[in-house]
């Protein structure tokens, strides 16, 4: 479901095709408001990323689901990645699931040691990101961790395979049921890695891997070979070294008060919420800007939604941090200082970020003029109407979101025999290629000429409606350059 050739036809675009331009000097460092509507987020961010890394930073873990979902249509699937946020606050007694974790720490993985010769682990080259993410500082050295990996033919012990997942944070059970978990019966390993759909069952000969196969978690049957073998993250994102357990045990002596939660870390034994003492535990933290390709371009969509967002995530976890941490204790006082790993602001982020020589763009569906100034100063955010004032730069894309027929088939039609005759380009995206075959069908039978593409991988043709699968889910209408696009 490639629909690339979409990135030809905005690129006709004056807006855009300066926007790229821009982009694509990697001493320019500056900022940039791009004005278009929300549909057109996916596409502005493919263009982009064609000159260099992006982070596409969104206000919601459901938009970058959807901002990522729709990338993969644009660009190579290989090239997007998400990277989501902890379902946890960081002081919360809780910790982040291991699909979580796994998926995080597969992505700073790649950021760390991108493998060219695979894939699946190369380098990225649009990181989708929640504005949470982005916040919330990381344990130093995440991207370093060695994942486990085993193929067909690798020589290596079973003890120390199962040595190596233990250190790694995955649980052993007697069956392997959920994300994070092995098993071992006989010469045969179960793990459940966090970014696999299935778990995979390892097969040794003495010490040999003689084959990895998928299998199945209601009746544990084997699946087809994996052919890529096993590659399992680790499943915390604070590991229980050697060092680590050394800083507990000093901790339990420092503060009694802790001895629950830090005595059984000391003893190298795993306890929810222990990632809220990473501050103090581990060698350091580092935000998630830290860890990105020199030159990365920071796009931020729908940055007055992203800003009310921060602000609300900060301000509820100042909150949770007081009314948790202080009354841990006797006396209402809080232990240990764990501000290290509490959210940052946005204001600090882009300081930082600039700091790093990373660009910082924004992405609305409006331009910031003085009618936006002055509801941001109704808001009394001072930092957002000073980041909107001194906006210098500013395009506008000029096209306006798609009508919503609501199944009125008549008026749409109409609307795309108007375009045809005006020689637009006009595409109609569905999810699949059967609805895709049937809207083609009624275009047909009223007398519209359409084409059904498996593939848009090239700009479509004038005078005919092209209709393509993919996971676009707003459409527009660009009359500057003739464009329609309908979902």
């Amino acid at each position: 479901m490639s629909l690339a050739g979409l990135l030809e036809l905005i690129a006709a675009d004056p807006a855009v095709a300066s926007a790229r331009d821009r982009a694509g000097v990697p001493a320019d460092t500056g900022g940039l408001d791009l004005a278009a509507p929300a549909a057109l987020r996916p596409l502005l961010v493919g263009t982009l990323a064609g000159t260099r890394p992006v982070l596409a930073v969104t206000a919601t873990g459901r938009e970058a689901e959807d901002l990522a979902a729709a990338l993969t249509c644009l660009i190579p699937q290989e090239r997007v990645a998400e990277f989501p946020s902890w379902e946890t606050l960081p002081h919360e007694r809780l910790s982040p699931s291991s699909d979580t974790v796994g998926r995080r720490l597969a992505v700073l993985r790649r950021l760390a040691h991108p493998d060219s010769d695979d894939p699946a682990a190369g380098p990225i080259g649009v990181l989708v990101a929640p504005i949470r993410a982005l916040l919330q500082p990381l344990v130093t050295g995440l991207g370093d961790l060695e994942p486990v990996a085993l193929r067909a033919g690798d020589e290596i012990a079973l003890d120390a395979a199962v040595e190596a997942l233990a250190a790694a944070a995955y649980a052993r059970t007697d069956l392997v049921e959920k994300r994070g978990q092995f098993a071992v019966r006989g010469g045969i390993l179960d793990v459940f890695p966090p970014t696999e759909e299935h778990p995979l069952r390892v097969e040794f000969w003495g010490d040999e891997v003689e084959e990895v196969r998928w299998f199945k978690v209601a009746d544990q049957r084997s699946l087809e070979v994996a052919p890529h073998g096993l590659w399992a993250p680790p499943c915390r994102e604070l590991l229980l070294t050697e060092t680590v357990r050394e800083r507990a045990r000093a901790l339990t002596a420092d503060h009694p008060e802790l001895a629950e939660l830090t005595g059984k870390l000391a003893e190298g034994i795993a306890v929810e919420g222990m990632e809220a003492l990473a501050p103090v535990l581990a060698d350091g933290m580092e935000l998630l800007l830290d860890v990105l390709p020199a030159q990365t371009l920071v796009v931020v969509c729908d940055p007055e939604r992203v800003r009310t967002r921060a602000h609300d995530l900060v301000r509820t976890s100042q909150e949770f941090l007081e009314a948790s941490w202080h009354n841990a204790t006797a006396g209402n006082k809080s232990p240990i200082d764990l501000g290290a790993a509490a959210y940052w602001t946005v204001a600090d982020v882009r300081e930082h970020a600039a700091a790093l020589g990373l660009p910082w763009w924004g992405l609305s569906p409006f331009a910031a003029d003085a009618e936006l100034l002055e509801v941001l100063a109704a808001t009394g955010d001072t930092a957002a109407v000073r980041a909107a004032a001194e906006s210098a730069d500013e395009l506008t894309v000029a096209a306006q979101p798609a009508q919503a027929y609501r199944g009125d088939t008549e008026r749409a039609f109409d609307d795309v025999r108007g375009w045809l005759r005006e020689g637009w380009r006009v595409v109609l995206v569905t999810e699949g290629h059967g609805p895709a075959e049937r809207l083609a069908d009624a275009l047909r039978s009223d007398d519209v000429p359409a084409r059904v593409h498996d593939d848009l991988d090239s700009a479509p043709e004038p005078h005919v409606v092209h209709v393509a699968t993919g996971r676009l889910d707003l459409g527009f209408v660009a009359p500057g350059i003739k464009v329609a696009v309908l979902t």
